[in-house]
């Protein structure tokens, strides 16, 4: 064996042996193909996770049990932070009881622990993290033995063959192995992980009861997860609810700023809040930092996006869209479909962003006032619809808008009947898809594409003919007109931070500083637009996603009854997680009306953590991201560089429309005040 391929096996081995039992348990339940954990029932999983930290506090020495107690013999920390606050409180206790006991007291600590954990396992670089909130493990290179060649594999692989070696041969298990062969059995998932037959179930029964705390364990496990509905009405506190008269008092629901409504709400209320207006279901909303960091973490446990989805995604004859996909084939799809949303993409292809946007500023005349709203989205979707889809498609883009627009008020917000989506003039724009889609067919022939950079029609079309399961033909017309329907978002983005330039003169003049210090000699490559370089642009950009988001609640229906923030939401129930609201929140953004790009920069960092979340929560987190950002910062720059716009009127006091998404009301114009330099196409 080499020196290199003895010291990876070397870290390897290390590696393992410094796992808790949490993370041995993490990883066990931890499911490759969706990117998260076996669907193991939430109190069931909690119980198991507690009992994985009593487990390891036993194996420390820190605690021991009988057949009646549970008992500190060590109250030294152990330096863990997932271990010492379980054996403080144990400690603290005068009177001794039993592991059922304190399974039950602390199961509610499980989520944290879950947290720290994951935290823990990707900082050792066991686990890798995914934008939306998905894991996967890390692979690692090391040679099994001196006659093997080198290859990739994981700690999570090598867990699982240690435990498939103990229940399936006749290998003598370690205190260790014992344990987490009764968590894993109690989370009744080694059914999923391996074929077992009834040998091997005889011998995991067998191996659980070996240990006298794992027996303690899985019994007390086996026991409560029998019946944790008895148990949360007692545990969980009513939800508050809201009605008109209150809401009608807020200045924020009159000038429209929904995510500033919602905060005043939640910080009135608390961060579960129902709505009731005449007319109505009432709605119940989760709002604030921590609500963020539940929907990211175990969000996918409880909700689903399917139901809510299902009508609107019908209204383009689709089923199994990006958006209303959960579990493994959401995670497939998003793997699959992140290279055409990538920064990457978007940086291999300025030059034609370059083009397409020159091209569109090119009309626009000194002295003019522009319809903000209008503007803003037509020049996006100039720049957006032919890097993505190759085709123009201007002349039938506000046709596209509004049957989406529409099809959102009636299938998602439920504002309008349904039969307001099957007027004359609504079946005429919805011919405006079927245009589209003949358009982008016509042209993504082989012959023609030959030599072209690859985009995202290429990428959807390319997973039909491999994936026609993943990515059937019957969804073609939502995932074609996708990209149009993001020149509606970012436009809309886009129109805000013109907005907030041209009534910024001070930012306005730092923005055009670093403009002139890109492009003035010459076109930048997509590689230019450093952190350094676009410094100013991009906290700005940054505080103006915050302060105007396009996209404020997520709507999602529960499919696991769950208590959060000390409330139950029932197995059925909507709810709208306002993930923006913690952006109007004192406490997370101080003076949150103020527009202070300088919360970005250290030691604030304002951004970095669960309250900042433009883009949405969990695994439906906005995908194009990334991409969005680097193409608003350029139209930004581009826009400073070669002109000057103007707030029309001067005095304009801003409000919002905040239906279907948040985008500046119709009277925002913007007027060309001076053209600097020519945009050359």
């Amino acid at each position: 064996m080499t020196a290199a391929a003895q010291s990876g096996r070397t870290a390897q081995s290390r590696r393992i042996e410094h796992l808790s039992l949490p993370e041995e348990l993490v990883l066990m339940l931890l499911n490759e193909e969706n990117g998260y954990f076996h669907q193991v029932p939430g109190w069931k999983l909690n119980c198991a996770i507690v009992g994985a930290v009593l487990a390891e506090l036993s194996l420390l020495e820190r605690i021991d049990t009988d057949l009646e107690s549970l008992f500190v013999v060590d109250d030294r920390e152990t330096g863990d932070p997932a271990l010492d606050p379980v054996l403080r409180e144990i400690a603290a206790e005068a009177k001794t009881r039993n592991a059922r006991y304190w399974i039950e007291r602390l199961a509610l600590r499980a989520e944290s622990i879950i947290d720290l954990t994951l935290d823990r396992l990707v900082r050792e670089k066991v686990l890798e993290h995914h934008e939306g909130e998905f894991w996967t493990l890390a692979r690692t290179a090391w040679q099994p033995d001196p006659f093997a060649r080198p290859r990739e594999v994981s700690v999570g692989h090598f867990i699982r063959t240690r435990i498939s070696n103990l229940i399936l041969t006749d290998m003598i298990p370690d205190p260790r192995g014992v344990l987490i062969v009764c968590l894993v059995n109690a989370c009744d998932v080694f059914r999923f992980m391996f074929k077992l037959d009834d040998e091997a179930e005889e011998r995991i029964e067998f191996i659980s009861r070996m240990a006298l705390i794992g027996r303690s364990i899985a019994e007390a496990i086996a026991h409560n997860a029998s019946g944790p509905l008895l148990r949360r009405s007692h545990l969980t506190k009513r939800i508050p609810t809201i009605r008109l008269p209150e809401l009608l008092r807020s200045p924020h629901l009159r000038n429209g700023n929904l995510p500033a409504l919602l905060a005043e709400l939640a910080t009135r209320h608390g961060p579960v809040y129902k709505l009731r207006v005449p007319c109505a279901e009432p709605m119940t909303f989760l709002a604030g930092p921590q609500i963020n960091h539940w929907a990211n973490r175990h969000g996918r446990m409880y909700l689903r996006a399917r139901d809510y989805f299902a009508d609107f995604e019908q209204a383009y004859g689709a089923s199994g869209v990006l958006p209303s996909l959960d579990g493994a084939d959401h995670f497939r799809l998003r793997k699959a479909m992140a290279p055409a949303y990538s920064r990457r993409r978007l940086q291999s292809q300025v030059d034609q962003l370059y083009r397409h946007a020159r091209r569109y500023m090119a009309a626009w005349k000194v002295g003019e006032s522009y319809s903000a709203r209008r503007m803003c989205r037509r020049m996006i979707n100039a720049q957006l619809s032919p890097m993505s889809v190759s085709v123009d498609s201007q002349d039938i883009f506000d046709d596209l808008m509004k049957y989406k627009e529409r099809a959102l008020n009636v299938h998602v917000l439920r504002v309008l009947p349904e039969l307001a989506l099957r007027t004359p003039g609504m079946k005429r724009r919805a011919a405006a898809i079927d245009t589209l889609l003949s358009r982008v067919q016509s042209v993504h022939t082989p012959a023609q594409r030959a030599g072209c950079p690859r985009n995202l029609a290429d990428d959807v079309l390319g997973l039909n003919a491999s994936d026609p399961q993943l990515v059937p033909e019957s969804n073609m017309r939502f995932a074609l007109s996708a990209a149009l329907i993001a020149s509606v978002y970012l436009g809309d983005a886009f129109s805000f931070a013109i907005y907030a330039m041209a009534s910024r003169p001070e930012h306005h003049a730092r923005i055009r500083a670093e403009a002139d210090a890109l492009f003035g000699k010459g076109d930048p490559d997509g590689d230019a637009f450093t952190r350094e370089a676009v410094d100013v642009t991009q906290r700005f950009v940054t505080e103006c996603l915050r302060m105007y988001p396009i996209v404020p609640v997520s709507v999602r229906n529960v499919m696991n009854t769950c208590v959060v923030e000390g409330c139950e939401l029932p197995v059925g129930g909507r709810v709208h997680i306002a993930q923006t609201a913690s952006h109007y929140l004192e406490e997370v953004f101080p003076d949150p009306f103020a527009f202070d790009i300088d919360r970005y920069l250290a030691p604030r960092h304002e951004h970095r953590g669960p309250g900042y979340a433009p883009y949405g929560v969990g695994t439906h987190r906005c995908l194009g991201f990334r991409w969005m950002e680097l193409q608003l910062m350029i139209n930004l720059l581009m826009v400073a560089h070669h002109f000057t716009l103007e707030v029309d009127p001067a005095d304009f006091r801003l409000r919002f429309d905040p239906l279907p998404s948040m985008k500046p009301s119709r009277k925002l114009k913007f007027r060309v005040a001076e053209r600097i330099r020519e945009p050359k196409v």
